[in-house]
């Protein structure tokens, strides 16, 4: 048995979600004639009360699209130096916007308005870039599934007023800080200007990400999509799955969170432990000590068929999903425990 921990990407489909692909009807995106990605994206925008919803292959075009209908070259996004955006989209901010990122060192990845509004540029003074585009990320990825406080998102947004800025979520994991936090996905639609909703991680589809957003910037959110080859032909076979998960697996991501809690605990106990970070959806971060180093430990638990991901700067990480059953989880709660 393999336990495959590093990210709820590596989930396969559901006998129902195959069901689903199996059964779905298609046309051809390319003339906007599949029926199946239109019904996906209309769901999602009515979940999020937006006005329009297009689908994207992948989270990373979805994000970089957004920010190319942001902003213009030369200009300046604000974001938390552990952002997806800026840390694993292999520069495109820069490559395909031509713009910068102003990095802020937040709270396991996430900033706050006051944060936000220092770090805005004098628009008058044309020595530094124009900002014009604030990014947040919901839950945070290096920040070990953090959640955002509702309150703080407002209350930046009320920043981005005041300057004319947009404000963007990666949504990528959003849907796991709605269910841990018990939010209506309509108000966080109230608040950012464009919100990437990812369907390939808790939700469980083979691919596929939708960008949501208000109908001034969504106009040319196609074009862009076709300039970034994200031009494609039935992606109604995808666009089920992805409505498969929104429709029936979102709930259950609480069993993920409780697992990866669970997990988060026994690890606390362990003297080879140095630190976990506070875990409150299904990602676990943390630190070894000096007994033991990261690359012999890695290599210890692929012994045990055990696979877990490696972030960098001692950060170790654990992600929970629905194809980590419970018999899996108490036999890795073993190895924790047993590990010498």
């Amino acid at each position: 048995m393999i336990i495959d921990l590093r990210s709820d990407t590596v989930t396969k489909p559901t006998v129902e979600m195959m069901e689903a692909i199996m059964s779905a009807k298609t046309g051809d995106d390319v003339f906007r004639e599949d029926p199946t990605a239109k019904r996906l994206e209309e769901k999602m925008a009515v979940l999020f009360g937006m006005d329009e919803a297009l689908y994207f292959p992948t989270g990373s075009m979805s994000n970089q699209a957004a920010i190319k209908l942001h902003t213009q070259p030369g200009e300046q996004l604000i974001c938390d130096s552990w952002a997806h955006i800026y840390n694993y989209e292999a520069g495109g901010a820069a490559f395909n916007s031509g713009v910068s990122c102003k990095l802020i060192n937040g709270d396991r990845g996430m900033i706050n308005a006051e944060q936000v509004e220092s770090s805005i540029n004098p628009p008058d003074f044309y020595h530094s870039p124009l900002t014009s585009l604030v990014c947040l990320e919901n839950t945070t990825n290096k920040g070990g599934g953090a959640c955002y406080d509702f309150d703080e998102i407002v209350n930046i947004k009320k920043v981005c007023d005041k300057h004319d800025l947009g404000l963007h979520l990666d949504g990528a994991r959003l849907m796991n800080a709605i269910v841990a936090k018990k939010e209506d996905p309509k108000e966080y639609g109230k608040i950012f200007d464009s919100i990437s909703i990812c369907l390939s991680k808790g939700l469980g589809a083979p691919l596929g990400t939708v960008l949501l957003g208000n109908k001034d910037l969504m106009r040319n959110a196609v074009r862009i999509r076709k300039i970034f080859g994200g031009a494609m032909r039935q992606i109604g076979f995808m666009a089920a799955a992805g409505l498969y998960g929104i429709e029936h697996l979102v709930d259950r991501m609480a069993e993920d969170h409780k697992k990866a809690s669970e997990i988060a605990k026994v690890l606390e106990q362990q003297e080879y432990i140095k630190r976990v970070e506070k875990t409150e959806t299904n990602i676990v971060i943390f630190y070894l000590n000096e007994i033991v180093t990261e690359d012999k430990y890695l290599s210890d638990m692929h012994k045990k068929n055990i696979k877990i991901s490696n972030m960098g700067q001692g950060k170790l990480r654990i992600v929970t999903h629905y194809d980590y059953t419970q018999e899996m989880h108490e036999i890795f709660l073993e190895i924790l425990n047993t590990y010498q």
